[in-house]
């Protein structure tokens, strides 16, 4: 058995595909590459996968299918894993070579006792200005041990766990059922929400490990894609909600509580600003359609969205709507999120 599978999913990646895979290839024997081609048909992405499946056929997997979306090869990864732990590494993305190392060290130290869940650092990598942002957990987790997700510090404002920065063992994912939706965009805050419950130890690793590569013009995240796709952000967010009621947890285990209800409200807030700045009669239907589906679901999470400063997303007021949409730009300006 691998400790690690690593799954790639690639969609006419042929570019950048070959990066990629060079940093996961520093993990060495004790890992697992799953090259996933999701139907590609523009480039030569399909013979690449197979020629670093022939290079290295003691590490390296290539699997092709149809076109199913992200999601679903992120499925097709997990069904074929035999790796221990498994992360998801977009082909356009990296992983750094000493943290990597890093990682591959500490999870050989935990033997059988290892934890659901390993997280780690990333970096945005902006192309468009050759910057970088670093997004780290030393003041949200305890560093370098085993703990409960209720041992965690209050987590900075809008700072989440993201797929880019969790490695989950493979095991929980089969147990509780994981499994992403087809042609869907955005699914991987479900990757990391529908699990995370079900993880009882936890372990942060303080190494820059995860490359995030931003500002591509066709990535799913460019504001206008997103936009365009706003109807796949609310299929998305319809099964966030629908993955755990967040009130459950507010006395048994209340750290974990507000970590799920503010990640739920970003989802929320959003799909209601970007409806709000499409701003035709249709979009602010879908804006209330979503809130009442989270109202019918879990009352007192849509109560405690509504009474925080995003809450006001959720008013068709026109000055209201106009103050939301400049506060986001000034955010997009602050967290260089897109």
């Amino acid at each position: 058995m691998k400790l690690i599978t690593f799954a790639v999913p690639c969609y006419n990646s042929a570019e950048y595909m070959d990066k990629c895979i060079e940093s996961l290839l520093v993990a060495g024997d004790d890992a697992e590459i799953i090259i996933v081609n999701d139907g590609s048909t523009k480039d030569n992405t399909k013979e690449k996968a197979d020629e670093w499946a022939s290079k290295y056929p003691n590490i390296i997997k290539a699997i092709h299918q149809e076109n199913g979306g992200h999601g679903e090869a992120v499925n097709t990864g997990l069904k074929n894993a035999t790796g221990v732990y498994y992360k998801v590494v977009d082909s356009d993305d990296w992983l750094d070579k000493d943290a990597l190392l890093k990682l591959m060290d500490t999870i050989r130290s935990f033997n059988e006792n290892g934890p659901d869940v390993i997280i780690a650092n990333y970096v945005y990598e902006h192309v468009y200005n050759n910057t970088r942002k670093f997004i780290r957990y030393t003041k949200e987790f305890p560093v370098e041990k085993l703990f409960e997700f209720e041992e965690s510090h209050k987590f900075a404002y809008g700072k989440f766990m993201m797929m880019h920065s969790i490695v989950y063992k493979t095991s929980l994912l089969h147990e509780v059922g994981l499994k992403l939706p087809k042609h869907t965009f955005y699914v991987d805050n479900i990757f990391v929400y529908h699990p995370l419950p079900y993880a009882k130890t936890f372990y942060y690793l303080n190494v820059d490990l995860y490359r995030y590569f931003i500002g591509r013009p066709d990535q799913s995240v460019n504001e206008q894609i997103l936009t365009k796709r706003i109807d796949q952000h609310i299929r998305m967010t319809e099964i966030f909600i629908g993955c755990h009621k967040v009130s459950e947890y507010k006395n048994s285990r209340p750290k974990l509580y507000k970590y799920m209800l503010d990640y739920l409200s970003i989802m929320m807030t959003i799909n209601s600003i970007f409806l709000i700045k499409i701003g035709d009669k249709e979009s602010y239907s879908k804006k209330r359609a979503l809130w009442d589906l989270l109202k019918q679901s879990d009352e007192d999470a849509y109560k405690k969205c509504k009474k925080k400063f995003v809450g006001m997303v959720n008013s068709d007021n026109k000055c209201v709507c106009v103050l939301c949409k400049f506060l986001y730009k000034v955010a997009r300006v602050i967290f260089k999120f897109n």
